[in-house]
């Protein structure tokens, strides 16, 4: 009995490895007649070392360097207007008139009171001479001319706010102020704005503050004018920090002889610091950014042809469509710029460049 037993687990045993060498044989032949994966079309671009100038960038505010609400000190009727909206003036010109009619009489009769408190004087210093008259009266004489000739000024100042002068030369904004309409004291004529040249405020982060300075050279840009860049300089750092934002603030003066630029327009600074410096550069596209760290792939030369190996690389510094690559790479080699999504190491790939992405340090909106 224990022999024919044995005699049967052999044969089962020896059926099931049968069984199973032949479905081995079958997933084999099966895996080989599987369709191989074509070589995956990419674009690529070697990394090459170019020279960077160093630059902090930041988005700013253009501030007009003088500018001003024009508006009236004292109430009063509008008797003219001597402007246009959007006229250039210059320091002291005449904007607005004031009804002054009823200021100028009292004007008028406080000269008068003032010169005969001239004549009285004189005639009692006069008398005093003779001893027709005290010391008293001729001191008291003098008074008065005093208090009179400051009420005559006082009275000419009052005039002299009835005619509203432009504080300084700028360009004027667009008025809603008409002949005849009454103005009370505070209310707004016009809008008046230096933009020549314009001042540009922005931030930047404490750490970057060592690098800042007077007299750096700042260029800034507006979506405005596209490509155009206009130049300037630092003029001040702000000695406190931002306690909430750790950032200082700076302001540059940036010169506006076509009066381009407006007050109250955003624009993007760069400030130039340090001496120019080499680094190996890629286009942006060409980095895949994961939480592990940033890869690229690397076409070389393998068995059946050019294949992609991943790699992983330090990026540094970011100028417009470029990145420069700080470690992990080799200047020379050849890296996908796009078409990574479908790649892993040993892919093949085709290299075909005829429509290469952007790798410009200085891109321009598309649609210029």
């Amino acid at each position: 009995m224990t022999k024919r037993m044995l005699i049967m687990l052999g044969c089962v045993l020896a059926l099931i490895v049968a069984l199973g060498l032949g479905f081995f044989l079958h997933i084999k032949k099966l895996i080989a007649s599987a369709p191989k994966p074509g070589a995956q079309t990419v674009t690529t671009a070697v990394a090459k070392m170019q020279s960077w100038q160093p630059q902090l960038s930041a988005v700013g505010t253009l501030t007009a360097v003088h500018g001003v609400d024009i508006s009236s000190e004292v109430a009063g009727q509008v008797r003219s207007l001597h402007f246009k909206s959007g006229q250039d003036v210059k320091a002291g010109d005449v904007l607005v008139q004031l009804n002054a009619d009823a200021d100028q009489a009292q004007l008028r009769s406080l000269q008068a009171a003032a010169e005969l408190a001239a004549t009285t004087l004189k005639r009692d210093r006069a008398q005093l001479a003779i001893d027709g008259v005290s010391q008293a009266q001729v001191d008291a004489d003098a008074a008065d001319l005093k208090s009179k000739t400051a009420l005559v000024a006082q009275q000419a100042a009052q005039v002299a706010k009835k005619t509203i002068r432009a504080p300084f030369t700028g360009r004027l904004g667009i008025t809603a102020v008409n002949p005849g309409q009454y103005l009370n004291p505070g209310d707004k004529i016009v809008t008046l704005q230096t933009i020549d040249p314009v001042y540009v405020d922005f931030t930047l982060p404490q750490r970057q503050i060592a690098q800042v300075r007077v007299g750096l050279p700042v260029s800034v840009k507006s979506d405005a004018f596209g490509a155009e860049v206009f130049q300037g300089k630092i003029n001040a750092v702000n000695p406190k920090i931002d306690p909430a934002t750790r950032n200082v603030q700076v302001e540059a003066t940036i010169a506006n002889p076509k009066r381009k630029l407006l007050p109250g327009m955003f624009a993007t600074a760069a400030i130039e610091v340090g001496s120019k410096q080499s680094h190996l550069t890629l286009p942006q596209t060409a980095i895949t950014y994961n939480p592990y760290g940033s890869t690229v792939f690397i076409v070389k030369q393998g068995k059946n042809g050019p294949e992609a190996q991943q790699a992983f690389v330090t990026t540094g510094d970011t100028r417009g469509d470029q990145v420069a690559i700080t470690g992990g790479l080799k200047e020379g080699q050849e890296v996908v710029t796009s078409g990574q999504l479908k790649l892993k190491t040993g892919t093949p790939v085709a290299v075909n460049n005829s429509v290469q992405p952007a790798n410009s340090p200085n891109p321009t909106p598309q649609e210029q």
